[in-house]
């Protein structure tokens, strides 16, 4: 089953002639089995066996996946991350950071995110650092609207971008309109430009999320 998700996903993704999110829904639709709950699944171990975190990892990890009882929807997003040619050791880092990626809903959320950053112009290699962030941000849909502002304001550089994002991804959080952008215009008033913004941000990481008046 795995092996026919990957083939799926990577097929869909890679191809410019369908509309991703509806041949998705179809052919995840037909290829996915019911979710029922499955008395044997023991999350710590399915974290360990399957998407190779260390024994510490799983333990840390399985406090927030408590309410999994079935390997269903665990199973799917991991092919999906195949698909976008994501490593095992990418996988298992990605999990790590980000539990929750486990229980998102291949088809209404990563999907879309993947097919709108793609759409940006982001290629398939690109995407990975993005998703070991962590910090929920593979799950965040308002990941598409944002990047290509983030991304002009590092110069159009995908490694600047990661950088800027490690260390300031709480900015994704935030309204461009009501807060980055007030903060980036009083930063340009006082002569400097996007690249030096960008690094102050390296050593200031809440410096463009801060309320424009303690700028």
């Amino acid at each position: 089953m795995l092996r026919l998700r990957r083939s799926i996903l990577t097929g869909l993704l890679s191809s410019p002639s369908t509309s991703p999110t509806a041949s998705l829904h179809r052919l995840l639709s037909a290829a996915a089995p019911a979710v029922s709950p499955n008395p044997s699944f023991a999350v710590e171990d399915y974290l360990v066996g399957t998407c190779g975190l260390t024994r510490a990892q799983a333990l840390k990890a399985s406090t927030k996946l408590s309410h999994l009882k079935s390997p269903t929807n665990p199973d799917a997003v991991l092919a999906f991350l195949a698909g976008l040619s994501l490593s095992s050791a990418d996988v298992a880092s990605a999990v790590a950071k980000d539990p929750l990626l486990l229980c998102a809903n291949v088809e209404k959320t990563l999907a879309p995110v993947v097919v709108g950053l793609t759409g940006h112009g982001l290629s398939h290699a690109e995407l990975a650092p993005l998703a070991l962030l962590g910090r929920s941000i593979f799950r965040c849909r308002s990941v598409v609207s944002k990047l290509p502002y983030y991304m002009s304001l590092c110069g159009g550089s995908i490694e600047n971008l990661i950088r800027f994002l490690k260390k300031s991804s709480c900015l994704l959080g935030c309204s461009l309109e009501k807060v980055v952008k007030p903060n980036v215009a009083f930063l340009r008033k006082c002569g400097l430009g996007d690249c030096d913004i960008s690094k102050m941000c390296l050593s200031r990481p809440r410096l463009l999320s801060a309320h424009p008046e303690h700028v």
